[in-house]
């Protein structure tokens, strides 16, 4: 026996038009959206959220800073604070830095900020200084949450949670 049509009249496209003309119509959608003005706020970063990366990585750089200045005054912390600093050039990277912090301390060398801040003449307190230098941060960051975008906003939380791990293992640690 033959399939006889459904008496029921039917109204708007086939699904067989839909199938058809479907990934066609995705296909010119993805063709078109990047023809347009590259100015577009969606098509990447906008200006404050570059500016926001930028000041996140110099904030990480200058905090690395610190850690060479430690790291040269007290060479006796360089092993245990050698992996913290690691992290945190990653950070400045992770953040679009510009690469200005090195992978590994010269502890031959001061620091080359001039306003880095003098080294305690103790590892307890050198510690202490680093300690506060990254709280501050992780708070700053934490702060900063609240009018970050999605992206930057989950960076800049996980950096965060990293600099209140750092601030534990240098005042809690066995250094």
């Amino acid at each position: 026996m033959p399939f006889s049509p459904s008496p029921r009249a039917r109204s708007g496209p086939r699904r067989r038009s839909l199938l058809a003309v479907g990934p066609t119509a995705l296909a010119l959608a993805g063709c078109t959206a990047g023809d347009e003005d590259s100015g577009d706020p969606g098509d990447g970063p906008s200006a404050a959220d570059r500016r926001a990366r930028a000041r996140a990585a110099r904030d990480s750089e200058e905090l690395v800073e610190r850690y060479d200045a430690v790291i040269a005054a007290r060479p006796g912390l360089a092993e245990w604070l050698r992996p913290l600093r690691e992290e945190l050039v990653r950070h400045a990277r992770a953040f679009d830095g510009s690469r200005k912090a090195s992978p590994s301390p010269s502890v031959s060398s001061a620091p080359s900020s001039p306003s880095a801040a003098p080294v305690p003449g103790n590892d307890r307190d050198a510690l202490a200084v680093l300690a506060a230098a990254e709280r501050e941060l992780a708070d700053r960051r934490a702060k900063a949450l609240v009018g970050a975008p999605g992206e930057l906003a989950r960076l800049l939380a996980s950096v965060a949670a990293a600099g209140a791990a750092h601030v534990f293992l240098l005042t809690e640690g066995d250094a």
